[in-house]
């Protein structure tokens, strides 16, 4: 089965953070059938503190960085703190890249954060995005922002379903399902020039050398 790993980064309890990874969670779930677990970071508080001193993780922190390494997709939420994401939730893949650099290379990751104000979203991609491309993983497009007047409201749910989707057609239970990326171009987006040379899509191009 799809294993799906969300790490919230909420400190409170209840978390907007908390209820915005498991939205996610429940919609990319819907599409592939994937397996759920939540890693609260703020649970492992202590442990990640004594892991950045001594190099060595304990039982709970040892538990979770093994959860996101296998995973075969990774949602992670963060509250935005000083207009980027928490220092708890860096520390975490701090700790994780630390212990194995190839942790999340390839694997597919859906960014999410909190905030207070919709001038905080640019964290998705001033801050989140780059963090998750330096470790190499393969973000979906679509990153999701809740601003506490997002709940409740228009917009919200519509942008949870997209980027849910584009995690899911990531995952490996969606590979066996044909899909618009899967089918080869029509004849028709192929076009002869009249010097006889034929053009060639770039996305064909592209999943050729893909192979």
């Amino acid at each position: 089965m799809t294993k799906l790993v969300v790490v919230s980064a909420g400190l409170s309890v209840p978390s907007s953070t908390r209820l915005l990874g498991d939205r996610l969670a429940a919609a990319t779930a819907a599409h592939t059938g994937a397996e759920v677990r939540v890693i609260e970071v703020r649970d492992l508080a202590v442990e990640i503190a004594h892991n950045l001193t001594s190099g060595f993780p304990g039982p709970a922190l040892a538990a979770a960085l093994d959860a996101v390494t296998a995973a075969d997709g990774l949602i992670v939420v963060t509250p935005v703190f000083s207009a980027s994401y928490s220092g708890l939730f860096k520390s975490f893949f701090d700790v994780l890249g630390a212990r194995d650099q190839d942790a999340l290379a390839g694997k597919p990751v859906l960014i999410a954060a909190t905030g207070g104000t919709a001038r905080h979203s640019l964290v998705l991609d001033h801050a989140l995005r780059p963090l998750f491309a330096y470790l190499r993983a393969v973000v979906v497009p679509t990153g999701v922002y809740a601003a506490s007047e997002d709940w409740g409201a228009e917009g919200l749910p519509e942008r949870v379903e997209r980027a849910a989707g584009e995690l899911a057609a990531l995952l490996p239970e969606a590979a066996g399902r044909p899909g618009a990326a899967e089918r080869p171009a029509p004849p028709a987006a192929r076009r002869a020039e009249p010097d006889g040379f034929t053009v060639v899509p770039f996305e064909e191009q592209l999943a050729a050398l893909r192979g």
